[in-house]
């Protein structure tokens, strides 16, 4: 049997907004997107999948507000961006000392200073996923931009090493089918959610 799993990034906070990298950081949703999300729905067959979020509140209230029910698996929690949380991407540039890139050069085991590289961030995202997989039922997982690009990378065999292969937006499920050992296999176009 194949289980199909559908990503879906939380909704924005003030510093996805204001393009600040935000980690481990637990900052809200902000009032636009609280607002946003009261119009939306999953549209079936994902309105009635197992819900799977991230445990930082910006993914819990995203999953709250599409879903009547969730739960929690930390491992699903956004990378750890170390010196870099809180930092601008543009100003990291400017600083060749950061050690910052853009994606495409990171390869899997660029690192920030005190943080995970996307290597680190697999090795606890892969568990959780073989996980869904021997459970045998379908979900959506309320995640993170990090985290679904990692998942997105092994789906699409991306080694971080050119340009993105796939865009991540919001209001957006990408599904994902995954082998008997939690291994991810792009599943086809983007879905978008529904007006309500």
């Amino acid at each position: 049997m194949t289980v199909t799993v559908a990503l879906l990034r939380h909704f924005q906070t003030d510093w996805n907004r204001d393009h600040i990298l935000q980690g481990r950081a637990d900052r809200p949703l902000t009032d636009a997107a609280r607002a946003a999300l009261t119009g939306l729905a999953p549209p079936p067959p994902w309105d009635g999948a197992r819900v799977i979020a991230s445990p930082l509140s910006r993914a819990r209230d995203t999953a709250a507000a599409l879903w009547p029910a969730f739960e929690t698996d930390p491992r699903l929690t956004e990378l750890d961006w170390g010196a870099w949380e809180g930092r601008r991407g543009a100003d990291l540039l400017a600083d060749p000392s950061s050690g910052y890139g853009h994606v495409e050069t990171w390869g899997w085991d660029r690192r920030p200073p005190g943080g995970e590289s996307p290597a680190d961030a697999w090795a606890r995202v892969a568990p959780a996923l073989a996980d869904i997989a021997a459970a045998g039922s379908d979900a959506a997982l309320v995640i993170h931009r990090g985290v679904m690009r990692v998942i997105l990378a092994r789906a699409h065999g991306w080694d971080f090493d050119r340009p993105e292969p796939f865009a991540i937006r919001r209001a957006r499920l990408y599904p994902v089918t995954l082998g008997a050992d939690g291994a991810p296999r792009a599943a086809g176009p983007e879905i978008r959610l529904r007006p309500r």
